[in-house]
């Protein structure tokens, strides 16, 4: 069990906050999978403060999605704590504070990954949040900014002392974006400096990962992302709720449940084809026919015709 406070998450399977993709629809596909909590995108504290739609739309979440946890990023510890309040009051589970997005919009303004180069704003951002809310906190971390600027153990003692509940750990540096490997050895060097429960995160593909990662590092759960792209049977699945992989007739019916989702979500049968595009090259990911329908994508407008196209697929229909 994951103790995040007063939210217990159990098993201690989480799915990543990404943006662009844990929407919504996404995240309660997630939940009736078996995945035990969900994270939001991350949304500009700036952005909810002054009630812009964008962000407030990424805020909406349903009822189904319970436990969800709002993940905010910004450098103002003023408007971090104003933002927090915010999601509190939205009926969120937890706040997670973003300190390890690697985008240069997002770096240019003091926040994300540009946290870690920044400890003192970094602590700051951090008490204001704890002081503004009764909810649980936490933050999510990368190793460092560079192979020479590897600062999360140190980073993560100092946040520990502001009255954080937990802390996730990404142990790739910001320069590395996502590329190489992810180094468990940071993950397991958090948990032993800190007394808080630490989350692991970063190439986890199979639930035999994150059983690995539990084992190799002592981290107290599990935090999958982009291997879940066209597979939101993995977390539960890590979960152990789940057994085997999805065969044809289970992904086309999911797939099926995600596009009405997402249409509801949209409100725009059109535009909810046009962000399915990319779920559906994901969920037809190494079966056999698949680039031909990745060719044909850009043609599909409605989603009676999305489906046939994915059942031609997967069926042979």
């Amino acid at each position: 069990m994951l103790k995040l406070g007063s939210l217990e998450i159990e098993p201690a399977v989480l799915l990543a906050p990404m943006a662009g993709i844990t929407d919504s629809p996404f995240r309660l596909i997630a939940r009736q999978l078996g995945c035990p909590a969900v994270v939001t995108e991350m949304v500009s504290a700036e952005g909810i403060i002054r009630d812009q739609g964008g962000s407030m739309r990424l805020l909406g979440f349903e009822p189904g999605e319970h436990p969800v946890i709002a993940q905010i990023f910004g450098s103002r510890p003023e408007s971090m704590a104003e933002a927090a309040r915010r999601c509190q009051d939205l009926g969120f589970d937890a706040v997670d504070i973003n300190m390890g997005c690697p985008v240069k919009k997002v770096i240019r303004s003091g926040s994300g990954a540009a946290l870690m180069r920044d400890e003192e704003n970094a602590a700051k951002v951090v008490t204001a949040v704890r002081r503004a809310v009764s909810l649980p906190v936490t933050a999510k971390l990368r190793s460092g900014w560079s192979p020479q600027e590897q600062n999360a153990v140190d980073l993560a003692r100092r946040l520990a002392d502001c009255g954080l509940d937990a802390l996730t750990v990404h142990p790739r540096t910001r320069n590395q974006f996502y590329s190489g490997s992810a180094d468990w050895r940071v993950i397991a060097a958090v948990a032993s400096a800190v007394k808080l429960p630490v989350v692991g995160n970063g190439d986890l593909r199979t639930p035999e990962d994150a059983e690995r990662m539990l084992g190799q590092t002592g981290c107290a759960g599990v935090m999958v992302g982009r291997a879940a792209l066209g597979n939101p049977w993995l977390p539960g699945r890590m979960a152990g709720l789940r057994d085997d992989p999805p065969g044809r007739e289970e992904i086309l019916r999911v797939f099926c449940i995600h596009l009405e989702k997402m249409i509801d979500w949209m409100g725009s049968p059109r535009r909810a084809v046009m962000r399915m595009r990319k779920h559906a090259v994901w969920y037809t990911r190494g079966i056999d026919g698949a680039a031909a329908l990745r060719r044909g994508l850009k043609h599909l407008t409605t989603p009676a015709g999305m489906q046939r196209a994915m059942a031609g697929l997967l069926l042979g229909n």
